[in-house]
């Protein structure tokens, strides 16, 4: 507690002075479990501070590793004593691990062993599983973000499938159809998660993160987009994602990184969509320059919502 409360110099070099805060606290709570140090009694207020005071140490300590040691791309979580971070590669998670645990040795405590996991899909391990099946059940709910919810684990369980396009297409009526819309970078979160996993439902999950982000002010709104992008990146074969993720941003975010040939050209960079070498005629080269496939005129006039008649085109099943 001393170290928490006065930093470990301090604390080491008076660790017998009785009139310090911190070991007057560390006294106390000794005197509560029968002279033992280790762990804080549960169940009152005043506890939980003392146990956020201790916490809070801890994560400041785990700070200044992870910075001396160059790690960067990471966030993470505490909400009391569990733990989540999200990372980028699990090499990175790994890292972040060792430290936390050497910060927390220091201080006389370890991570539970048994509830220590890995996991790629970000939403849904975030939900315990009695609450994931509660939901379940509840298909018409009245809460936009549970309807997501449910059918983002339909997702998990059958990637891909028609149903899985027709859920979301009906979602996306809904969204559309509701005035008050909650929590729209939640949601965006969740149907990009969709998207990562069913690449076959990225228009629908397109069109609605759309509408979701026209909800967010412009700041946060490139900031979703650039996250959105860097994750669909890990993706292989990931042109008509990148062709959905462009016709949504472009309007405001129209310089991202894209490797796809299609949305090169439209961004305004020279890219060779087929290979023209072999033709000799100046004037067919000229009339087959990839550059006029784009119809700038018509690019200008995209609003960045996506409407239900675009997202139709590539419909497959409908209920």
């Amino acid at each position: 507690m001393a170290w928490a409360v006065h930093g470990k110099a301090k604390a080491k070099a008076e660790r017998n002075n009785k009139t310090l805060i911190g070991n007057i606290i560390d006294s106390h709570i000794q005197d509560m479990r029968h002279g033992q140090t280790n762990g804080i009694p549960q169940g009152s207020t005043l506890m939980d501070f003392i146990s956020e005071l201790v916490l809070g140490y801890a994560d400041l300590e785990l700070s200044d590793r992870l910075k001396a040691a160059g790690i960067s791309e990471f966030r993470i979580l505490r909400y009391r004593d569990d733990y989540r971070v999200f990372v980028q590669s699990p090499q990175i998670g790994e890292a972040i691990l060792k430290s936390l645990t050497e910060v927390l040795i220091d201080l006389g405590l370890k991570l539970n062993a048994s509830k220590t996991t890995g996991a790629q899909l970000v939403v849904s391990s975030a939900i315990k599983p009695d609450k994931r099946a509660w939901l379940r059940g509840r298909q018409g709910d009245a809460n936009l973000q549970k309807h997501l919810l449910v059918i983002h684990a339909h997702g998990h369980d059958f990637p891909n499938a028609g149903s899985l396009t027709v859920a979301l297409t009906h979602f996306h009526e809904r969204l559309n159809a509701t005035k008050r819309i909650s929590n729209p970078l939640v949601m965006v979160s969740i149907a990009t998660d969709i998207a990562y996993q069913s690449p076959k439902a990225f228009p629908v999950c397109s069109a609605i993160i759309s509408k979701l982000l026209s909800l967010l002010p412009t700041k946060a709104r490139v900031d979703a987009i650039q996250k959105i992008h860097a994750k669909l990146s890990l993706l292989p074969n990931t042109g008509h994602m990148e062709a959905w993720l462009q016709r949504i941003s472009h309007s405001f975010v129209p310089n991202l990184g894209y490797k796809e040939t299609v949305c090169r050209l439209v961004k305004g960079d020279s890219a060779a969509l087929w290979n023209n070498d072999w033709i000799t005629c100046a004037s067919l080269k000229a009339a087959i320059d990839p550059a006029k496939i784009v119809n700038k005129a018509k690019l200008r006039s995209l609003k960045p919502i996506v409407r239900p008649k675009e997202i139709e085109l590539f419909a497959t099943e409908r209920y």
